[in-house]
């Protein structure tokens, strides 16, 4: 095999100016990728690997420094370059009023892929990605996975040798991911390809040959992954102290001397510590008084946070002092369940988007809902907050029957959606402003609350910026920040972390665990398998049904078997979800 590179950058260096900030997206990366192997580009948001990436492809012109892919300069040969690689970008422009059949008719023909090879081509593609069944389906009527699955398919309708995929799984299930990984490994198994693939997950870096960690736009380190977890023995604990819950646990290490990470995991914290520790150490941190402290492997997820930490020179932020008054305590007091729904159901023309849904919620529980994509998730968290309406069931939310008092519901809630939502053409100022309006808060109580807002969630050097201009994190903090302006009592949050990087889902969760405690209910759905953690209980949904509804740690002893003896949430979700579909298809 030709061992030349197949992507070389050196010193590259880039910046852009938007909005009166100078940002520095890259300042002097080098690097070198071997052909024929799976490299992953990790780093938290703004870090610059979609720049890097676009540099890459030619569509972008370096300020410093030079990157040659293929053998051939990305800046002076762009357009053999673009010829030669594939490129799938995060937002990958399918057609969705065209079907799958013509969205890669359309993009063989800007490939200039000959007609005579097409069938064949086609034929593969479909077969690796599963879409045969569906080539008539409009792109729009597909589900999450299988848009990015066409989209995968579109790429590839002329086989590249350098595939460059900019967070190909965000945003879709485990199930889903699963399978572009399966692709992913079959492309370079058996046609020799090579992939540069950045990722929010940090468990996909594990599966790569090789990784290069961005912040800030500069390399903090690259090589095997299994290198980068190896450095953190010794570090790495599970931690629990009996009739504690882990989320309060975690809550009470956060931010202590010597800890560089806390991180619930089922009926345990994961904690990740400074190096020189030792279990009679810990025993004395104020939080671990007649704990049990056991020593566990590291992961690459471990290595990666201790870099970031270091570079920050910080440790874990903590959050979520100030986030609510006593209003959502007095608000819940008694034992009648905060959310109550029975035989929930929802029709879309003929399709049952949610068939007999039923649960309770009770006062400052961590509620989630998991599902693969079009499981009917988001429609059953449209209803619950009174923007739908059920075609059949009940719905009382904060005491109050949403078919007949939805608006007044609506008071009581705060809602976060699965896409930024916010006004791109409003500065972040003006956004919390409006959402405080709209909530009914006016005069001297709206500016204190915008004050608080931009205060707690430090977004006070961005109150004049455009929203649409932020960074994924800081947007998410934002639209975090508009649903808890009215300080509700019940707070919905639709995948609100999907894309952001470690460090801002860390900061998110601190801040939900915090209302919590206040006293606030929390339902949350997510891709995330180990945010499922975070819950006390979780419902797992398929085809707008309930397949089990428990703690997470029941959840994961039901999938325990001889293969599986310590199953994760994924290995339990995944064995749900195929369990149902072989069910479906028996029937």
């Amino acid at each position: 095999m030709d061992d030349a590179p197949i992507l070389e950058a050196v010193d590259l260096a880039k910046a852009f100016a938007a909005g009166g900030r100078h940002t520095q997206a890259l300042d002097g990366v080098s690097f070198t990728i071997r052909p024929g192997a799976v490299t992953g580009l990790i780093g938290p948001d703004g870090a610059g690997k979609t720049t890097l990436m676009r540099l890459a492809a030619g569509l972008l012109v370096p300020d410093a420094g030079r990157i040659r892919a293929l053998g051939l300069d990305s800046t002076r040969e762009s357009l053999a370059v673009q010829a030669a690689l594939g490129y799938m970008p995060q937002r990958f422009g399918l057609y969705e009023d065209l079907s799958v059949q013509e969205n890669l008719d359309l993009y063989a023909d800007l490939q200039s892929v000959p007609k005579t090879a097409r069938a064949e081509r086609y034929g593969e593609l479909m077969h690796m990605t599963g879409l045969g069944p569906f080539t008539r389906r409009l792109a729009g009527r597909l589900s999450g996975g299988m848009k990015q699955k066409l989209g995968l398919a579109c790429t590839l309708v002329r086989a590249p040798r350098l595939l460059l995929l900019d967070e190909p799984t965000v945003g879709v299930d485990p199930v889903s991911r699963r399978e572009l990984w399966a692709i992913v490994d079959r492309l370079v198994r058996d046609e020799g390809m090579s992939v540069l693939l950045s990722t929010a997950y940090l468990d996909e870096a594990e599966r790569c040959q090789a990784v290069i960690l961005l912040d800030q736009g500069r390399i903090l380190d690259q090589g095997p992954p299994a290198t980068i977890s190896a450095r953190m023995g010794g570090r790495t604990w599970a931690v629990s102290v009996t009739g504690k819950r882990p989320r309060d646990l975690q809550a009470g290490l956060s931010g202590q001397p010597g800890v560089v990470d806390a991180l619930v995991q089922g009926d345990h914290v994961r904690l990740v510590t400074q190096a020189g520790s030792d279990p009679a150490q810990l025993a004395r941190l104020p939080a671990l008084q007649d704990a049990r402290i056991d020593a566990v492997p590291p992961r690459f997820e471990d290595g990666f946070i201790d870099l970031l930490r270091a570079r920050s020179s910080a440790a874990a932020p903590v959050h979520g002092t100030s986030l609510v008054d006593g209003r959502a305590q007095r608000a819940g007091e008694g034992d009648a369940p905060v959310i109550q729904v029975e035989g929930l159901r929802r029709r879309f023309g003929k399709f049952w988007a949610v068939d007999g849904v039923s649960f309770a919620v009770r006062r400052g529980e961590i509620f989630g809902l998991l599902g693969a994509n079009g499981a009917g998730k988001s429609t059953t968290f449209r209803m619950l907050c009174g923007l739908l309406p059920a075609s059949a069931g009940t719905l009382q939310v904060a005491g109050l029957d949403l078919r007949h008092a939805a608006s007044t519901a609506r008071g009581r809630i705060g809602y976060m959606s699965q896409k930024f939502s916010l006004y791109g053409n409003l500065s972040v100022a003006q956004n919390l402003d409006f959402f405080a309006s709209a909530y009914g808060l006016a005069g001297q109580t709206r500016e204190q609350r915008r004050d608080w807002a931009l205060a707690e969630f430090e977004l006070a050097p961005y109150a004049g910026q455009l929203s649409a201009d932020l960074s994924l994190g800081y947007k998410q903090r934002l639209a975090m920040a508009c649903a808890l302006m009215h300080q509700p009592e019940i707070l919905f949050l639709d995948e609100p972390t999907s894309g952001v990087d470690p460090l801002a889902r860390r900061e998110f969760w601190q801040r939900i665990n915090a209302l919590a405690r206040a006293g606030v209910t929390v339902l949350v759905t997510t891709h995330f398998m180990e945010e499922a953690e975070y819950c006390d209980r979780l419902a797992i949904m398929a085809a707008g049904r309930i397949l089990a509804m428990d703690e997470p740690a029941a959840i994961k002893a039901g999938a325990r078997s001889p293969k599986h003896p310590e199953p994760s949430m994924e290995d339990a979700f995944i064995r749900l979800v195929e369990a149902a579909d072989a069910a479906q298809e028996a029937a």
